[in-house]
């Protein structure tokens, strides 16, 4: 099952796009795809529906996508994931999963644009594989546990800003990851009976047509079952919670790309997943 929202930002419809490529209106059952709908047996419930014949039809052709998820409490992001990109960094991997905030209202849709902040010098693209919090996950006993905390995955991009995240952060990286539009979030929800393996995804993404990263989920080194697991022994993780799992080698952080300019295009990609396309413009 696959959940959007379309229409102008703040007023999104809910939708879901059933297997047989029909999409229905879910306001009948909820009035958006936010915390306390996932955290409600969501698709249980819209199963129900679409079998009882109770969603209305709905033409998303020329609507704006916007993000899947409405309004997160948190956006946890896990810095350092993958071992090809922490050796682009010249950092050693991490001995414990490195997590950081970035502000929910850095969220926007797929194909939003990207506003770069006035000083911005070096702001950098990063391609992520996204959970989104289905249930509570507190003092989770083990990694196994973890799979039925969620909701569904999809694509970020964790846009950062690497002077600000690292040369005048003062050691606060989330400060290079929360200025406005930083987190282009979907197009869909996708859940996880229609992914069954988050660690066998490819991840790619082009900046102005030129290829930049492409690599596997393969190469996390803490995978998302993991993540979810040590994350709940600090903090406590939310239904519409997202989480940004890390990022493949590939960045401008790496010294091979130049940084992010107004006018340039950014498109992701996640299997099964979809794509993203932003374009990039001065604030």
């Amino acid at each position: 099952m696959r959940f959007m929202r379309i229409g102008p930002a703040g007023a999104e419809i809910p939708v879901v796009r059933t297997s047989d490529g029909g999409y229905f209106d879910l306001r009948p059952i909820t009035a958006d795809i936010d915390g306390a709908f996932l955290g409600g047996d969501a698709v249980d419930r819209v199963r129900s529906a679409v079998a009882a014949q109770t969603l209305p039809p709905i033409d998303p052709t020329g609507e704006r996508v916007g993000p899947p998820i409405a309004k997160p409490g948190v956006v946890l992001c896990i810095g350092l994931n993958y071992a090809a990109h922490a050796a682009e960094s010249g950092a050693a991997p991490p001995e414990w999963p490195v997590m950081l905030y970035k502000a929910p209202n850095t969220v926007v849709g797929p194909y939003d644009d990207i506003l770069l902040p006035p000083r911005s010098a070096k702001t950098d693209w990063e391609v992520e594989l996204a959970v989104v919090m289905g249930r509570r996950a507190r003092y989770l006993g083990s990694p196994e546990d973890a799979n039925a905390c969620i909701a569904g995955y999809t694509i970020a991009n964790d846009v950062s800003e690497r002077a600000l995240q690292l040369e005048i952060s003062s050691g606060q990286w989330s400060k290079g990851k929360s200025c406005e539009t930083f987190n282009p979030l979907g197009p869909w929800l996708v859940t996880p009976d229609e992914l069954l393996d988050p660690q066998v995804l490819g991840l790619r993404s082009w900046v102005n047509g030129k290829p930049r990263q492409n690599s596997t989920t393969k190469d996390m080194i803490f995978d998302v079952a993991t993540l979810i697991y040590e994350l709940s022994q600090v903090t406590v993780l939310d239904p519409g919670d997202v989480i940004n799992t890390g990022t493949p080698e590939g960045v401008a952080l790496s010294g091979r790309f130049p940084y992010l300019r107004d006018g340039d295009v950014i498109e992701l990609e996640i299997d099964g997943l979809g794509r993203q396309r932003q374009q990039v413009r001065s604030a």
